[in-house]
């Protein structure tokens, strides 16, 4: 094995994080025609635990929604969530105010800080056809001084992520800039994440990027620039992957030096994806409890504590789990505000 290649595992369920990552949950569904309420035909349902269903039972599942698949409300506090979805539509409302409709190719940026209750619905759009939802959920640290910051929500629409590609292969750059090895292009700059983010510190060397390899392709990752990052690649989908001259089967956890140039090999017959993150570690204690993480554990029975006296601001909606109507298109509301920001024509 190669040199470069310091651990080997099979790719779990969550996707464990290395620091500053918590874990990464990815969601490939593949929902059935829509009805008129945008959910599931209660005829296809049955076998299911309806409010907590994470079965898979024919390619998907419910999760916490009844009828329209999705996370009805729920409380953060301490970290951030970084979605990423290539495929389908989430419907997110918060206890802020703010709302949006997005997907097909969109990322959303949540900096939960001290405290927001949100919900994250998957509306099926397609009456005739079937409703494929692919989506990355990223739990990613924030240093002990942002623990109790603002709570802050930002839409990077996919029509202004950038991408590099070459000869077969693509990296949707979603955080880091990326330096590209096979030419002398410049740097490709991603757009900016959430204010407190860890990854708004330059010296945190923070990268996620969405790595698309066709059968034959080759794509050389370039050496991070940080002090201790730590670099984690998520391979799945495909067969079979070359990292530095070692084969790697599909699906895989792989974490590598990051210090050096990685190059990548596809030699299968199938597309393979992986999704790689990196950073400098936080290196702090991580007290985690369901929806807190802190640093102690007096932090989180403090984070309890908060919640069950101010609810994080309350519940402005009529449901728990809101969807928007039939046709609407992707838009965004920021908290106090009634602008609506919606992504760039052509």
């Amino acid at each position: 094995m190669s040199d470069l290649i310091l651990r080997n595992e099979p790719l779990g369920r969550p996707w464990p994080g290395t620091d500053p990552f918590l874990f990464c949950m990815h969601h490939l569904d593949h929902y059935p025609a829509a009805t008129a309420e945008q959910g599931v035909d209660m005829r296809q349902l049955g076998g299911r635990e309806l409010g907590q269903d994470f079965s898979g039972k024919d390619g998907w599942s419910m999760y916490h929604g009844v009828t329209v698949p999705g996370f009805p409300a729920h409380p953060h506090r301490g970290f951030e969530t970084v979605t990423i979805v290539p495929q389908g539509l989430v419907d997110h409302a918060d206890s802020l105010g703010a709302t949006a409709r997005y997907g097909d190719g969109d990322v959303q940026w949540l900096t939960t800080g001290r405290g927001v209750q949100h919900s994250e619905m998957f509306p099926l759009r397609e009456r005739g056809q079937p409703n494929p939802l692919d989506l990355y959920q990223i739990w990613l640290n924030l240093p002990p001084r942002n623990k109790m910051t603002d709570p802050e929500f930002v839409m990077l629409w996919g029509e202004q992520i950038p991408w590099y590609r070459h000869e077969g292969a693509a990296v949707k750059v979603v955080a880091g800039r990326y330096q590209p090895q096979e030419s002398a292009q410049a740097a490709i700059v991603p757009l900016a994440p959430a204010r407190n983010s860890w990854a708004a510190n330059p010296d945190a060397d923070v990268a996620i990027w969405q790595i698309l390899l066709q059968p034959g392709a080759t794509l050389t990752l370039p050496a991070a620039t940080g002090t201790g990052t730590r670099r984690t690649l998520y391979v799945h989908g495909g067969q079979q992957l070359e990292v530095d001259g070692s084969p790697v089967a599909s699906p895989r956890l792989l974490e590598v030096a990051a210090d050096a140039t990685l190059p990548l090999h596809n030699t299968g017959t199938e597309q393979v994806r992986i999704l790689l993150l990196q950073g400098v570690p936080i290196g702090e204690p991580v007290a985690a409890y369901g929806p807190f993480v802190m640093n102690t554990a007096g932090e989180i029975e403090q984070a309890r504590r908060d919640y069950g006296r101010t609810q994080f601001g309350g519940w402005p909606w009529p449901s728990h789990g809101p969807v928007h109507p039939v046709g609407q298109g992707r838009f965004a509301r920021y908290p106090g505000s009634d602008t609506i920001d919606t992504p760039p024509t052509a």
